[in-house]
């Protein structure tokens, strides 16, 4: 489920903590990684959660306007489009998100530890995820989606079908939560993975949306695992072990083609870029070297300066061409016919 770009930047989040020394053994780094990969996986469930929190809030309001002691004609016929979305409606009644978001203390990390009764005390008010200790966040990303245009036009659309839930449903996950400010303060408050997290795990959501079909009641549809198969798991592992491992040897080979710069005046975020991309050259022959060129150039545009880039892009491409003539990676598998050549 969890995208390999989003893993590969797991992987350098932790290789930037472990030269920092906040980390100090290779099993502590990788338990630290899968952990983080576990709360991005937390996350997808906490914000499918969201929309079922703010379907209800839809709902009360609809039983609110009913109570009232002179009802005025929005009163008595209210639009009912969103409390009764259909694909949120699947999701309240699907078991597979029901089990996990109550099963474990999921806010919990590895630095906790249950060593006297407030700590204890903390860890039963964190058992599973719910919204129901945030509910002016709720109110908040409430009143931001009522105020959205997009909203209007759903609410108003003539169109009332489970294709247009569906559409809606999209394009709020996608666009209106990672613009919210208010969600993205409360998800930082509450964990330090999720900082980075929100934009993938928005589409991740999209994804799994658009699999939901009309005539499923949604109890047993099945959500993604964490891992989409067992060679995300074992890539992200090496990914990161070999970076470790191999630091000194990777470090002098950047080194070598870094004319007119000496290794250490080298900002660390790029120098740990290109780190992990020479480790994933050698380390992957199923990967073509372009998919790896590509996806690390875009990480140091997002991760590290402006000029990162196309500095990394190009030591990169000096460091593959010298390689590939050396015979220091190779390649080979389906869809990397070419690859030699490219």
């Amino acid at each position: 489920m969890i995208s390999r770009r989003q893993l590969r930047i797991k992987a350098l989040t932790v290789l930037y903590a472990c030269n920092r020394k906040e980390l100090d053994d290779l099993d502590t780094a990788e338990q630290e990684l899968m952990l983080s990969i576990r709360k991005s996986y937390d996350l997808y469930h906490y914000l499918l959660l969201l929309l079922i929190a703010l379907s209800d809030m839809a709902r009360e309001k609809v039983a609110l306007s009913a109570m009232k002691k002179m009802p005025g004609p929005e009163d008595l016929n209210p639009n009912t489009r969103f409390a009764e979305n259909r694909v949120i409606s699947q999701l309240r009644r699907n078991e597979q998100l029901r089990n996990y978001t109550g099963a474990m203390p999921a806010l919990w990390t590895r630095k906790d530890k249950l060593n006297n009764m407030k700590s204890l005390s903390r860890w039963l008010s964190t058992r599973g995820l719910s919204w129901e200790n945030n509910p002016e966040v709720v109110r908040l990303v409430f009143n931001e989606m009522i105020r959205w245009e997009s909203f209007s036009v759903y609410m108003t659309s003539p169109e009332e079908s489970y294709k247009a839930d569906q559409r809606f449903v999209k394009e709020m996950v996608t666009r209106l939560f990672p613009a919210s400010e208010d969600l993205a303060l409360c998800l930082e408050e509450q964990s330090v993975y999720w900082n980075d997290d929100l934009p993938f795990v928005a589409l991740m959501i999209r994804n799994s949306i658009g699999k939901f079909r009309e005539n499923d009641d949604g109890s047993t549809t099945p959500l993604p695992q964490l891992f989409s198969n067992s060679d995300d798991e074992r890539f992200v592992r090496v990914l990161l072990r070999k970076a470790i491992l191999n630091s000194q040897k990777t470090i002098a080979l950047i080194d070598a083609h870094t004319t007119n710069w000496e290794i250490e005046r080298i900002a660390l975020m790029d120098k740990l870029v290109m780190q992990l991309a020479v480790t994933e050259l050698v380390e992957f022959p199923e990967v073509p070297v372009k998919v790896t060129l590509n996806e690390y150039i875009e990480i140091a545009k997002e991760y590290c300066t402006a000029k990162s880039s196309t500095f990394v892009n190009g030591i990169l491409d000096k460091i593959v061409k010298e390689m590939r003539a050396s015979g220091g990676f190779v390649k080979a598998g389906r869809g990397l016919i070419g690859e030699q050549g490219t």
